[in-house]
């Protein structure tokens, strides 16, 4: 979400423009629309007969030879109020029905948006402010859509309907309250704009306050393991501070607002009400008349005032769309083209890299990988391992096309996968990662996104394969056992054991195994791998290993340092060779025996 040219930017948050992206949204429900600009109309007319009936007392209801005629007047005025409240009432339900559907609209497409974009956007996007943007922003727009829009739309109405009815009153008066109005109005857009500047500005703030606590809460255990509290609360506490004075900051403008606003507006009633008491003085108008028109006068200026303090609502909503907007506006980096070439109906699992180089676009300077090429055949197992930072995981982000190369090509089933749809391509890969993202859901709910479409026998079959049925059943719910956010109920074998399920319900030709057993005591690594040899069987299989000892029945090790295949055999000829493998595989070994001996004693 990098920030654009400064004076664009500048420039869009003078004005309400980012709003107009709503417009659809509005569009989608005309029923409700129409309902409710007719309960405003209807609303802002009612209000504009009363001046009226209060002409038409002050200049005759009053009189004794006409005693009933206040009494009809008032039953007119009971009427007139019976249908203001029901058209207010009415008015109220549809557009706040409005706002809630238009916002729930605007959560559900920014929400599937961003689940499109590349993993590129979040190496530097970060996911708390993207969910501040999702909840306390759309929050902001549902204000002003639901009620402000609604306000802005009734006053806009009462205004000029106002303003007709004082020049049909008196044209001279009018004269001079419509001189005024460039006096109020314009110092009044003035106003809005820093009213949106600062608006923006506390959204921003809260949005990074929201970004840190949601990053500190899901490393709860490690916060406390650390015992430094204190410390993050101290930070959060001062990300608050900072927030709350950027929306004092913004209160403040409003507030210096609405003061300028109705000063300078019921100055100029007052004004008005003078000039025309003169009037009434020399007999040129009827004080009904004057009364009528100083109604009206109140009307728009209310009017106006209300604009003002809307004017400042929309302002915050319009920051809140602008940040929706550049959410919107980000393009996924890896997309399918126009006209995606077909795998192979028949899915055989082959893979090839040919001279792929890459650098990570948060990094373009340090290449990741340089040059290098591989085939893997139809069911081989191939191993890749090397010290940290050789490239190993860059292979697995590519394949999964994650990234496109800068240079090269990378294919599957003799496919480009540039070429092809990165959906189609995804469904003929399972992975299980290192770090198994376990999700607040059941058991079965977690196998189950290997496949949504699978059955709870599926799911199940999946899971004795992989050799987690037992503790699963162990459970107090069995398969319906919620496991807490990010799994935290769980043993790390566990997680294990549920990704493998997860991989053998997803059936993919390509499986990739990212260290899935790195972080297993003994014991859990056993069962694991158990089960992973299970999931092996007749898939082509790349394991991404640092302990060397899960691949030594692979077919082939390929071994890279610097981005690059420095060796490539099986672990037999790698270690008879002398080489990088070599030396990786003393040290592991040599260590492991120590290590086993000093337990033995």
């Amino acid at each position: 979400m990098a920030a654009g040219d400064p004076g664009e930017t500048d420039r869009k948050r003078r004005s309400l423009r980012p709003l107009a992206r709503l417009v659809p949204y509005v569009m989608r429900y005309k029923p409700l629309v129409w309902a409710a600009i007719f309960s405003l109309a209807l609303a802002a007319v009612t209000t504009l007969t009363l001046p009226l009936a209060v002409r038409r007392m002050v200049d005759h209801g009053f009189s004794e030879t006409d005693t009933d005629f206040i009494a009809t007047y008032f039953s007119a005025l009971v009427g007139i109020s019976a249908v203001l409240a029901l058209a207010s009432a009415c008015r109220y339900y549809f557009v706040v029905v409005l706002g809630e559907r238009v916002v729930s609209d605007l959560r559900r497409d920014t929400f599937s948006h961003v689940a499109t974009l590349s993993p590129s956007f979040f190496d530097s996007a970060r996911s708390g402010e993207i969910v501040s943007r999702l909840t306390a922003d759309t929050t902001q727009i549902k204000s002003a859509v639901g009620a402000s829009a609604s306000v802005a739309l009734r006053n806009v109405i009462l205004f000029l309907g106002a303003m007709v009815m004082m020049i049909a009153t008196s044209p001279k008066l009018s004269g001079l309250t419509i001189g005024a109005i460039p006096v109020i109005v314009l110092p009044l857009v003035w106003f809005g704009r820093s009213v949106r500047r600062k608006a923006r500005a506390a959204q921003d703030t809260l949005a990074d306050a929201t970004a840190y606590a949601s990053e500190h809460i899901g490393a709860i255990r490690t916060l406390q393991a650390f015992a430094n509290e204190k410390l993050v609360t101290g930070r959060f506490a001062d990300a608050v501070e900072k927030s709350f004075d950027a929306a004092k900051s913004s209160i403040k403008a409003r507030a210096v607002l609405v003061f300028f606003a109705i000063l300078m507006i019921f100055s100029s009633v007052v004004a008005v009400l003078w000039f025309g008491s003169r009037d009434v003085l020399t007999g040129v108008m009827t004080p009904g008349t004057l009364a009528q028109f100083l109604l009206y006068a109140v009307f728009a200026a209310g009017a106006l005032a209300a604009l003002s303090e809307v004017w400042g609502e929309l302002s915050q909503a319009a920051g809140a769309a602008e940040r929706l907007t550049e959410l919107a506006a980000e393009v996924p980096a890896i997309a399918a083209p126009a006209n995606p070439v077909a795998f192979p109906e028949q899915a055989r699992g082959e893979v090839e890299f040919q001279e792929v180089s890459f650098a990570y676009p948060t990094r373009p300077d340090q290449q990741s990988l340089s040059r290098i090429s591989f085939s893997i055949h139809p069911g081989e197992t191939v191993a890749i391992v090397g010290p940290s930072g050789a490239g190993k995981s860059t292979v697995y982000s590519l394949l999964l096309r994650y990234y496109d190369p800068d240079s090269g090509a990378v294919l599957v089933d003799g496919v480009d996968i540039a070429k092809a749809d990165p959906a189609d391509l995804r469904r003929r890969i399972a992975l299980v990662p290192q770090d198994v993202a376990i999700f607040a859901a059941s058991v079965a709910d977690n196998i189950g996104f290997g496949r949504p479409d699978a059955t709870r026998a599926e799911i199940e079959q999946a899971a004795r394969d992989a050799h987690a049925d037992g503790f699963i059943r162990a459970m107090e719910h069995g398969y319906d056992t919620p496991v807490g956010e990010r799994g935290i109920t769980l043993s790390g074998g566990q997680r294990q054991r549920i990704a493998i399920a997860r991989a053998i319900l997803r059936d993919a030709p390509i499986l990739l195994l990212d260290e899935a057993t790195s972080s297993l005591d003994a014991e859990s690594e056993t069962a694991v791998q158990t089960a992973l040899e299970r999931l092996m069987e007749g898939r082509t299989t790349i394991v991404i290993a640092h302990r060397l000892a899960t691949v030594l029945k692979a077919d082939r090790i390929l071994v890279m340092v610097d981005g690059t295949i420095v060796e490539e055999g099986t672990h037999g000829d790698l270690v008879a060779q002398g080489g990088v493998y070599a030396r990786l595989a003393k040290l592991q070994f040599e260590s492991g025996a120590a290590a086993f001996r000093k337990a033995a004693e």
